[in-house]
């Protein structure tokens, strides 16, 4: 059956479920209509010098690409036809309210990943659908338990869509030849455990004890209390490293740390790490802050950052465990006398 059911079909069948089904198999349809123009620009060859070239920095202050205002743009005129009551994306300020009438709201990552374009690696789209509230100044304050939906398109060999619509999670990949969405995997699972940690290596000097702890675990392989070996993987794209862990397992971490303005971690809250959260709990593994559950937060404000931890829940845990040791905590407040301080052997 897999490769016969295709994004329309499995849109149309959910459409009729539920009261807001139908405004959010709209938004998904649009997003994956415009994820196809983003698709033909990241792999335009014409477009090879100018979409590595920074136009400024956006709202939140990160060095914006001519590929991520055109990938902004291109989501916005696709979701612009629809009834969505608010709309928020990493390159706009503000929220927009769209439609006082709009039963959803739509937060987007319009291109995660764009440093990665002039080497030639996988970025892609990240999306959040959620209700809209009656108060639409809260729109993008819910905690991400109240999201209706939520996916990611990846663009690299495949142009691939990861969706969940709150009943399991399933990936869809382009057919070039029939121009639509197929099904290549239904129902994906996060397996327990794992045999591949992703973590930028290079900023150990800056992790706090617990972070390093569980990586001086994983390093120790069959000789430590994991009692079996660990590869170690880093693509650097949140996209890439969440298809990875969705299909063949592991576990991604970008946790705060003591650098300048990383303190509360680097990504994003309402449209990188709770739509990642949601597809990752959906899929049977687990999404974390290291001491909270992802989907219990909700946003301060539109670009609030925060630390995530996800993918398979026996090795999630085993880092929130780490953060709950009094000896590891300990070593936060007085480093010079800790287990893991100044005089360490």
């Amino acid at each position: 059956m897999t490769g016969q059911i295709r994004l329309d079909d499995h849109l149309q069948r959910y459409s009729e479920t539920a009261p807001h089904a139908l405004a959010v198999a709209a938004a998904v349809d649009a997003i994956a209509a415009g994820s196809l123009e983003i698709a033909d620009l990241t792999s335009t060859g014409q477009l090879a010098d100018a979409s590595g070239l920074t136009t400024g920095r956006n709202s939140d202050g990160d060095l914006q690409r001519d590929l991520d205002v055109q990938a902004d743009a291109i989501l916005r005129r696709c979701l612009g036809k629809l009834p969505i009551a608010a709309l928020a994306s990493e390159e706009m300020r503000e929220p927009q309210i769209v439609d006082r009438e709009g039963r959803i709201c739509v937060a987007m990552d319009p291109l995660d990943g764009s440093s990665n374009i002039d080497i030639n690696m996988t970025v892609g789209t990240i999306f959040s659908i959620l209700p809209a509230p009656d108060d639409l100044a809260l729109a993008f304050h819910q905690r991400g338990s109240a999201q209706l939906a939520a996916g990611f398109i990846t663009y690299g060999p495949q142009t691939s869509l990861v969706l969940t619509l709150g009943d399991g999670v399933d990936i869809f990949t382009h057919d070039r030849k029939s121009g639509c969405f197929r099904l290549a995997r239904g129902n994906v699972q996060i397996p327990e455990s794992c045999e591949e940690f992703a973590i930028n290596g290079s900023n150990r000097r800056h992790w706090d004890p617990p972070v390093r702890a569980f990586i001086d675990e994983c390093l120790a392989g069959v000789e430590g209390p994991a009692n079996h070996d660990f590869n170690m993987r880093w693509i650097g794209s949140l996209v890439a490293e969440a298809y990875r862990i969705l299909t063949r397992g592991g576990v991604f971490l970008y946790p705060s740390d003591a650098r300048p303005g990383y303190g509360d971690g680097r990504l994003r809250l309402t449209y990188e790490a709770h739509p990642m959260a949601f597809i990752v709990e959906q899929a049977g593994g687990s999404a974390s802050t290291g001491r909270e559950r992802i989907l219990d937060l909700a946003a301060r404000d539109l670009h609030q950052r925060v630390p995530l931890i996800m993918g398979s829940s026996n090795e999630v845990r085993r880092v929130e465990e780490l953060h709950c040791d009094p000896l590891l905590v300990a070593s936060v407040s007085a480093p010079l006398f800790a287990r893991r301080g100044f005089f360490r052997l």
